[in-house]
């Protein structure tokens, strides 16, 4: 097995200025890998590449907005021009929420599915115009087990949900191809927005959990964001290269 897993790939990491899209860069990084780390603050995102360059390591940081197809294209540009290709995709940023269907008003409802499930549609749709003619990429969805459980959010729920199928889908798409589409689905991870939702703080509150807590083990055993990044790591390595269409869930066994 090469020493590094991940030696001249590039990757495209999004919501990577904290949790678990910035360990997923620092672990790629690690392993070799030139990475791009993308989220709409900028403050914090070049905080996390100035760290990753202290050390090293080849990292770009752009200031884009997954919900912006102008700023996806601008996203694959920049790092083409920089690192001359692009070989993996981890869709990552998401938003979390805990509002229950009846409180859910439109406004609310499009902006967490734009991010959500449209961000990973339109990263997608632009890698596939870089990976389809040499006949090879990884791409990678953050999903949940909410995708599976919905105890959470209406919205957010439903969009990890579609974001399991989105995988599938892509998958079947490119089945003649050696690009591979799969998704990981965190438990419990100890980051920012888990800790939020532990204490009742995500939008929404705490009210679904009052009606889903009975439903499912929360927060149960938890996982740290480096767990999250080992199982991208697998998929978006050669161990990983015969999986396809396949969702993940690394939960530490709270949610079996």
């Amino acid at each position: 097995m090469d020493k590094q897993m991940l030696e001249g790939k590039v990757a495209i990491i999004t919501g990577a200025s904290y949790g678990m899209g910035q360990t997923i860069a620092e672990v790629f990084a690690e392993e070799g890998a030139a990475v791009v780390l993308t989220a709409r603050g900028k403050e914090k995102l070049d905080a996390v590449v100035d760290d990753l360059r202290r050390k090293g390591y080849r990292a770009l940081g752009l200031a884009a907005d997954t919900s912006s197809t102008k700023d996806t294209v601008r996203v694959f540009e920049e790092t083409v021009k920089t690192f001359g290709d692009v070989d993996i995709l981890v869709n990552n940023a998401g938003i979390g929420e805990q509002t229950i269907i009846d409180e859910t008003t439109d406004e609310w409802m499009q902006y967490i599915m734009n991010v959500n499930l449209g961000g990973p549609m339109r990263y997608i749709r632009e890698a596939l115009k870089y990976f389809l003619p040499k006949n090879d990429g990884v791409i990678i969805n953050i999903s949940s087990v909410n995708g599976a459980r919905p105890f959470c959010g209406a919205t957010y729920t439903s969009t990890k949900g579609a974001l399991n199928t989105l995988t599938k889908n892509v998958a079947m798409r490119l089945i003649e191809t050696n690009i591979r589409c799969n998704a990981v689905a965190p438990g419990a991870t100890v980051t920012p927005a888990h800790l939020a939702n532990k204490a009742g703080e995500q939008p929404g509150g705490a009210k679904m959990l009052e009606h889903s807590g009975h439903f499912v083990y929360f927060p149960g055993p938890e996982c740290e964001p480096v767990d999250q990044a080992y199982a991208c790591l697998y998929l978006a390595s050669k161990m990983g290269r015969h999986v396809k269409g396949q969702v993940l869930q690394v939960c530490n066994g709270a949610f079996l």
